[in-house]
Protein backbone atom coordinates (compact mmCIF):
# COMPACT_ATOMS: atom_id res chain seq x y z
CA UNK A 1 0.00 0.00 0.00
CA UNK A 2 0.86 3.63 -1.07
CA UNK A 3 1.10 6.55 1.17
CA UNK A 4 0.58 10.13 0.34
CA UNK A 5 1.37 12.63 3.10
CA UNK A 6 -0.65 15.68 3.43
CA UNK A 7 1.71 18.74 3.22
CA UNK A 8 -1.84 20.50 4.08
CA UNK A 9 -4.82 19.95 5.73
CA UNK A 10 -6.16 17.69 2.75
CA UNK A 11 -5.37 16.77 -0.64
CA UNK A 12 -7.66 16.44 -3.69
CA UNK A 13 -8.28 13.00 -5.20
CA UNK A 14 -6.65 13.77 -8.73
CA UNK A 15 -3.15 14.91 -7.12
CA UNK A 16 -3.74 12.00 -4.43
CA UNK A 17 -3.54 9.56 -7.61
CA UNK A 18 -0.28 11.99 -9.05
CA UNK A 19 1.26 11.59 -6.33
CA UNK A 20 1.48 7.98 -5.11
CA UNK A 21 2.52 7.04 -9.26
CA UNK A 22 -0.50 5.67 -9.70
CA UNK A 23 -1.39 7.97 -13.06
CA UNK A 24 1.08 10.27 -15.15
CA UNK A 25 -0.96 12.99 -15.48
CA UNK A 26 -3.90 14.59 -14.46
CA UNK A 27 -5.71 14.09 -17.36
CA UNK A 28 -4.90 10.45 -16.72
CA UNK A 29 -6.72 10.79 -13.86
CA UNK A 30 -9.43 12.81 -14.57
CA UNK A 31 -10.62 9.48 -17.08
CA UNK A 32 -9.76 7.12 -14.62
CA UNK A 33 -12.09 8.78 -11.79
CA UNK A 34 -14.94 9.98 -14.42
CA UNK A 35 -14.87 6.35 -15.60
CA UNK A 36 -15.54 5.27 -12.43
CA UNK A 37 -12.23 3.33 -11.74
CA UNK A 38 -11.60 5.02 -8.49
CA UNK A 39 -12.97 3.83 -5.12
CA UNK A 40 -12.40 6.07 -2.11
CA UNK A 41 -13.08 4.38 1.53
CA UNK A 42 -14.72 1.59 -0.78
CA UNK A 43 -16.93 3.45 -2.31
CA UNK A 44 -16.77 4.53 -5.66
CA UNK A 45 -15.95 8.49 -6.31
CA UNK A 46 -16.31 10.44 -9.62
CA UNK A 47 -15.02 13.60 -8.20
CA UNK A 48 -11.55 14.92 -9.03
CA UNK A 49 -11.28 17.19 -6.90
CA UNK A 50 -12.65 15.59 -3.83
CA UNK A 51 -10.83 16.15 -0.70
CA UNK A 52 -9.20 13.45 1.19
CA UNK A 53 -8.12 13.72 4.80
CA UNK A 54 -5.98 11.24 7.22
CA UNK A 55 -7.27 8.48 6.83
CA UNK A 56 -9.02 8.04 3.65
CA UNK A 57 -8.34 4.97 1.45
CA UNK A 58 -8.18 4.97 -2.09
CA UNK A 59 -8.14 2.28 -4.78
CA UNK A 60 -7.39 1.75 -8.45
CA UNK A 61 -5.58 -0.27 -10.45
CA UNK A 62 -5.76 -3.49 -7.83
CA UNK A 63 -3.28 -0.45 -5.93
CA UNK A 64 -4.23 1.14 -2.54
CA UNK A 65 -3.23 4.49 -1.37
CA UNK A 66 -3.44 5.53 2.55
CA UNK A 67 -3.71 9.45 3.15
CA UNK A 68 -1.52 10.28 6.21
CA UNK A 69 -0.53 13.13 8.33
Amino acid sequence: METVKLREEYIKLGQALKAAGLVSSGVEAKMAVLDGLVRVNGETDTRRGRKLYAGDIVEFDGEQIRIED
